[in-house]
């Protein structure tokens, strides 16, 4: 006996007759990681979620500053002239953190060069690893939210079990420990 919705957003059920149980296939998936489960997941991670970030900032820096000397230096040698290249530092400042952690996040590792550092990876809730326009969208919202919510972005994760930010709420993202990862669950078998 099987009960399957016409839309996407309908809960898919099955009977199994065998073992006279319910499954559910379809609606809201059940978080990944739990903090009451599993507390190692979560140990230290807001502290070194800091460290990660200052790490990634440096990261980014570099080139960014060896770009604007590059364009010092070339201004210098066309007689001013080059210096007209510095409106484009600061786009492709942001195009270029942007780029960074959208290719960090969504390679194997799911993490930064900084989370790396730090023993850190990005998850979906439900456990899937990220992806490069999660790690786009993860950046850009993390600075619009420091941007003007700046303390309490900061404190709410020290409120949750989780220590998830604003941003990782609204994007459905956990920063977990990455050498104690226990395998996301499995869906039931239903033979």
């Amino acid at each position: 006996m099987s009960c399957h919705g016409r839309t996407p957003w309908e809960t898919v059920m099955s009977y199994s007759e065998s073992g006279n149980t319910w499954r559910n296939d379809g609606g809201a998936q059940p978080h990944a990681y739990d903090p009451y489960l599993h507390p190692e997941l979560f140990r230290g991670v807001a502290t070194r979620r800091v460290f990660a970030f200052l790490i990634d900032m440096v990261v980014i820096s570099v080139p960014v500053i060896l770009g604007y000397i590059f364009i010092a230096l070339f201004g210098v040698v066309t007689l001013g002239i080059g210096w007209a290249l510095f409106w484009l530092a600061w786009p492709a400042s942001v195009i270029w953190a942007i780029v960074y952690y959208g290719a960090c996040i969504g390679g194997p590792s799911s993490a930064t060069i900084g989370m790396r550092v730090m023993d850190l990876e990005l998850r979906t809730w439900y456990g899937a690893p990220g992806y490069f326009v999660l790690g786009a969208t993860h950046a850009v919202l993390f600075w619009v939210t420091v941007s003007f919510l700046t303390p309490f972005v900061v404190l709410l994760g020290l409120f949750n079990g989780r220590r998830r930010l604003l941003h990782d709420f609204v994007l459905g993202t956990v920063v977990i420990n990455n050498s104690v990862r226990v395998p996301a669950p499995q869906a039931a078998r239903t033979y």
